[in-house]
This record gives structure tokens, sequence and C-alpha cells, in this order.
């Protein structure tokens, strides 16, 4: 398993490094995993989880309580409501949105596969996403997992990353580069 220095040394990569440890043992990473997607989803859809993990005013015991009622509610596993206990007591909930990202990765590399990040304009159709998707895995050599995103100001056009390689082809970046050099012209 090949897992970059930069997640292994930041404090989301080492928190997120632990916790993939203990669920590889239990054999429940994918478990682990689900969760995960679960809290993100909370945090994006949620003021009141957003506020919890983001606001230093909330006590670490008032935020761990909080959170053992909504991972109940989820229905989180034990490892995965304990994870949460332990950033709240060490105040690292702020930093949670980065260790579920390091998991992903940690997680992906375990698996062999990469996940790209693709934001476009306008949603993407199934099929659209399985051609860009067909044509990624082929690019990288290995499974290719797809994390979409949209993004109005693009214009029209996509932008993928993946890993540390960023393709943009996005109209938006077209017009800028087009200004750009009439402006030097």
């Amino acid at each position: 398993m090949e897992v970059s220095a930069g997640i292994q040394s930041s404090l989301a990569g080492r928190y997120a490094s632990a916790l993939f440890d203990l669920a590889s043992e239990a054999g429940t990473v994918s478990a682990v995993e689900s969760d995960l997607d679960k809290v993100e989803a909370a945090m994006n859809e949620s003021p009141e989880m957003k506020a919890l993990t983001t606001n230093p005013q909330i006590s670490r015991g008032a935020a761990e309580k909080a959170l053992w009622g909504a991972s109940a509610i989820m229905g989180l596993t034990g490892l995965t409501q304990n994870f949460l206990g332990v950033l709240a007591q060490n105040r690292r909930l702020s930093a949670l949105p980065g260790m579920i990202r390091a998991f992903r990765s940690i997680a992906a590399a375990q698996r062999g596969e990469v996940t790209a990040e693709v934001t476009s304009a306008h949603a993407l159709t199934d099929s659209q996403l399985e051609t860009l998707k067909t044509k990624l895995t082929q690019r990288e050599g290995r499974t290719v997992k797809l994390s979409t995103k949209v993004d109005p100001e693009l214009l029209g056009g996509l932008v993928v990353r993946v890993g540390s390689t960023r393709i943009d082809g996005s109209i938006r970046t077209r017009l800028n580069s087009l200004a750009t050099a009439m402006k030097s012209a």
C-alpha cells in the first residue's frame, strides 16, 4: 500500500492512518468508510452539525455528547463513534473534513484505486460519468473512483484532479487565458 508522505505527516493524515489501522484490524474498513460518508453528508446538510465541528466555543463534553447522539441516529459503528469522541475530547473536530479525505485516500490506495475529483458547470449524466471513468482508468492504469461537484462559474467544460495532477478544460480558464493573451499582445 502506497500512501503519500504528505498524508502521513499531516495532523489529519495521522488520525486517518490510526483509524484505518484500527479498522483494518477489525475488518471494518468499508463500514468505517461508509460511516465517514454519512458524517460528511451530515456536515454538508446540517448547519448544526457543521457548527458542532467548527465552533470552538462548544465544550468538549457537549460536543462529545452531541456526536454520540448524532452517531446513534446515523447508525455509525462503534469504532467510528469512538473516533468522533476522541476528536471531540482532543478538540480536533475542525480537522474532520481533512481526516475523511485522508482516510478515503488511504483506503483507496490499499484497494489499488485512485479518486478523481471532477468539477463541472452542469451535473453530468450517467453515460458521461461512465465515459469519463473509462478514459481516466485507461490513463491512470488503475481503478478510478469519481467524486463529482458542480460549479456554475466554470461556464462549461470540466476540471479533473487526480492526485496532484489537474486537467483544466473549463471555458472559464480558456477565456481567462485568451484575455491574458490579448492584454500582452
